[in-house]
C-alpha cells in the first residue's frame, strides 16, 4: 500500500475554501487501485490552519497509472498559469510506502 499526504498551510478563516476544492467531484475516486482519499482539517493553532489530504493507494502502480491519466493531466493543464491563493501559506508533499496495518475491532470489514 501506498500512502499520499498533502499538508496545506492556511491563513486562519480560510481552510473552508480549501475545503470546497475538496469536497467536490473528483476523477481520482474512479481510479482502479485507489483505496480511500480522506480531507481532514486542523484549526487548533491560532495563528493558521491546516487542511491535510490523505490518499491510500493499492500500490505505487496503482499511484503511477493516476499520476500518467489523461484525467489528473488535464487537470493540471486547468490550472496552468493559475497563481496560488494568496491564503495558501505552505504545501508540502509526502509519499509512503505501508509497512505495517492493525485493524481494531471497531473497523466495518467492507
Amino acid at each position: 500500500m501506498l500512502i499520499q499526504t498533502r499538508s496545506m498551510v492556511i491563513e486562519k478563516g480560510h481552510s473552508d475554501k480549501v475545503l470546497e476544492r475538496f469536497n467536490g467531484p473528483t476523477p481520482v475516486v474512479d481510479m482502479p487501485g485507489l483505496i480511500d482519499f480522506s480531507v481532514m482539517v486542523n484549526k487548533k493553532s491560532k495563528e493558521h490552519e491546516e487542511v491535510m489530504v490523505l490518499i491510500r493507494w493499492e500500490s505505487e502502480e496503482a499511484w503511477k497509472n493516476w499520476e500518467k491519466s489523461d484525467a489528473h493531466i488535464q487537470g493540471h493543464r486547468n490550472k496552468k498559469g493559475q497563481k496560488k491563493p494568496a491564503y495558501l501559506i505552505s504545501t508540502t508533499v509526502n509519499m509512503y510506502e505501508v509497512q505495517t496495518v492493525k485493524t481494531g475491532k471497531g473497523m466495518v470489514q467492507q
